[in-house]
């Protein structure tokens, strides 16, 4: 009860919703963890692929926190991280199998990616991080937040991708007819133009904010229980 108590006290925010703030800003994956860039990169060539890309990673990390943590006391520590592909892989499959039979134009955009949720190392880090040590609620509650930054960072980038490569968004023309699209936008290199771009709006207001409030600002990704639990940080949390 130690861990959990470690994991998610802090002043008198409420537990559960700053699980589930943390991971759309402050612990973003994509903008400030750099977490999962393979398919961030590759399903981001459109709004609609970058959406469906998230949701389906979102639902995976939420049921796969809850298992782990409800069957926290009963995996093995020595077994864990297997015990924690076997649950994701096993949930990834059941999501695969869902797209393809109700929504086929999603599957077949996604391709590859949807098998490779099973080793997105923002579940497994969460897995590992969070739900194993933490209750149902505040476990759920941490996979929302965290699924909604990754998929709010998928549309970001997707949506810029879509209008400037192709002056559409959700395949509605939204540039005039005179506008001529800029093909590297919906090419490799402009998932990493459009990703710099972002980091960079956000790192400069970052820093502007920390420099007006006296450079006290605080470093993401170095709490108990944080996203960076996969990275390294995990070393550091108190056990």
């Amino acid at each position: 009860m130690k861990k959990e108590s470690i994991a998610v006290k802090k002043g008198n925010v409420n537990p559960y919703l700053e699980r589930m703030t943390k991971g759309l800003i402050k612990e973003n994956p994509i903008f400030v963890l750099m977490l999962a860039l393979c398919p961030t990169m590759a399903v981001t060539t459109s709004a609609v692929n970058a959406l469906g890309m998230g949701f389906a990673s979102t639902l995976v990390m939420i049921l796969a926190n809850a298992l782990i943590s409800v069957m926290r006391g009963f995996i093995p520590k020595k077994v864990r991280m297997p015990s924690y592909i076997v649950i994701v892989a096993s949930l990834t499959t059941v999501i695969q199998f869902l797209l393809e039979g109700y929504i086929p134009e999603i599957y077949k955009a996604l391709g590859i990616y949807i098998p490779l949720i099973a080793v997105n190392c923002i579940i497994l880090g969460r897995a590992e991080a969070f739900a194993s040590r933490n209750s149902i609620g505040l476990s759920i509650m941490d996979a929302v937040g965290m699924g909604l930054g990754f998929t709010g960072g998928l549309f970001a980038i997707g949506a810029v991708r879509e209008i400037a490569g192709n002056g559409t968004i959700f395949n509605y023309r939204i540039m005039p007819a005179s506008y001529e699209p800029v093909t590297i936008f919906i090419l490799a290199p402009g998932a990493f133009f459009v990703m710099a771009g972002i980091v960079a709006i956000q790192n400069y207001n970052r820093s502007k904010s920390s420099a007006a409030a006296g450079g006290k600002g605080s470093q993401p990704g170095c709490e108990p229980g944080c996203m960076a639990g996969c990275q390294g940080c995990h070393n550091n949390m108190n056990t």
